[in-house]
């Protein structure tokens, strides 16, 4: 364990601990602290203590701790940061109930990660927080559950091999990603608080993300695909993966702050499959999935979607997390035409399942190896998982039981 001197009661604090994803990370922390994770001081927060207080006993989390803090509470975040060496904020819309918390955070010198989706939240956040997070050495880290550890680790993971077996980097990454599994009410709340407060447009900006000096001129070359297409390379149909607009993003942040090459190109897609029924899926999709965006910007069929939604707190059955599965095949070019291929997968509901993994790797790497992370401890922002955690988190989620893996070299 990272031996920091400092007066933090608690090593980690699960925020919105009683919500449905929040419920699952207490369940994770009881278990690795049984094994991985011996000695660890934690905590459960959020805004009842009756609610936090049924979850401690239904978990059987006997020595989690217990805070009550208010969202929007600035002196109850202050309060609670001051406690943590790390917070693990699973309390969406993070746009709604996210930013007093990261404020305080920076202010008390607490590391942070969550599982958010939100890009243009974030954009804001690396807006007001970046440069003081990294004159502080606070690491602020969205983005560590589905969204989008398998896609910056891979992108990650890529420009790692194409530099140890050709000293080159990867000009482009793309990736297809294979996934079965279900939806909570929270990632749906985040996505529709997200279009009902006019920020589709910042969501259209494929390098929202990046720091202004480190944009390209030619935005067109990183738009979004939306169309159906066969990818020699996979050897199947692709069609657009709806995660991708938030996914891409996140990998061109990560590109800009690790120094990725010059041009350095992202994307990614659904995989479908072979033969002429792939092909008609991914023609259908697409034309679903243009047809959905425009729907869902109307407000009147985003209120009727609404009401068919689970509601926050809520998810998939047991069963159905169970059942669920995700796999991400990445490949990598350099500009002289070398490439490296690999993939990331687990079983488990994607975004639940491995969510929860995720992002408790993530705060246990930040609590537990922050010596060992990039950059040393002194290195701070609004990061992302491969910029701030790298290396560490990949070992992490593959002793956890993910793969994490790249194939055998190539020509």
């Amino acid at each position: 364990m990272d031996t920091q001197s400092d007066s933090k009661e608690f090593d980690v604090v699960l925020y919105g601990a009683s919500g449905f994803v929040g419920r699952q990370t207490v369940d994770y922390f009881v278990r690795s602290a049984a094994t991985t994770a011996a000695g660890l001081k934690w905590a459960l927060a959020g805004r009842s203590m009756d609610k936090l207080d049924a979850v401690r006993n239904s978990s059987g989390a006997k020595s989690a701790g217990l805070i009550v803090a208010e969202a929007h509470d600035a002196k109850a975040m202050d309060l609670l940061t001051r406690k943590a060496r790390v917070v693990l904020s699973t309390a969406g819309p993070f746009a709604l109930y996210g930013s007093e918390l990261v404020a305080a955070c920076v202010r008390n010198g607490t590391h942070y990660v969550d599982i958010t989706g939100e890009t243009p939240w974030v954009k804001g956040l690396i807006d007001r927080h970046h440069d003081e997070a990294g004159r502080k050495g606070v690491r602020i880290i969205p983005f560590c559950g589905f969204d989008s550890i398998p896609s910056d680790l891979s992108a990650r993971l890529a420009n790692e091999a194409m530099w140890t077996r050709f000293g080159e980097p990867c000009s482009s990454v793309k990736v297809a990603f294979s996934l079965r599994g279900g939806f909570n009410g929270g990632t749906l709340a985040s996505l529709f608080n997200m279009l009902a407060s006019g920020q589709a447009h910042a969501m259209e900006d494929p390098f929202l993300l990046n720091p202004q000096e480190i944009r390209p001129e030619d935005l067109a070359r990183h738009a979004d695909p939306l169309g159906p297409r066969y990818d020699a390379d996979f050897k199947a149909w692709l069609g657009p993966f709806m995660m991708s607009t938030i996914n891409t993003r996140v990998v061109r942040r990560s590109a800009a702050l690790l120094g990725y090459a010059d041009g350095y190109s992202y994307q990614e897609f659904l995989r479908l499959g072979r033969g002429p029924a792939a092909a008609l899926t991914a023609a259908s999709l697409s034309l679903g999935s243009i047809a959905a965006q425009a729907a869902l910007r109307v407000s009147a069929m985003r209120n009727l979607a609404q009401k068919f939604a689970p509601p926050p707190g809520s998810g998939p059955s047991e069963a159905s997390m169970n059942r669920g599965s995700f796999r991400c095949q990445f490949m990598g070019h350099s500009a002289s035409g070398r490439t490296v291929r690999g993939s990331v997968s687990d079983t488990g509901d994607p975004g639940n399942r491995a969510t929860t993994k995720m992002v408790c790797e993530s705060a246990l790497a930040l609590a537990l190896q922050l010596d060992e992370l990039p950059g040393g401890r002194q290195h701070g922002g609004v990061l992302t998982p491969a910029s701030g955690l790298g290396d560490v988190l990949v070992q992490r989620l593959r002793n956890a039981g993910m793969t994490l893996q790249l194939d055998a070299s190539e020509a």
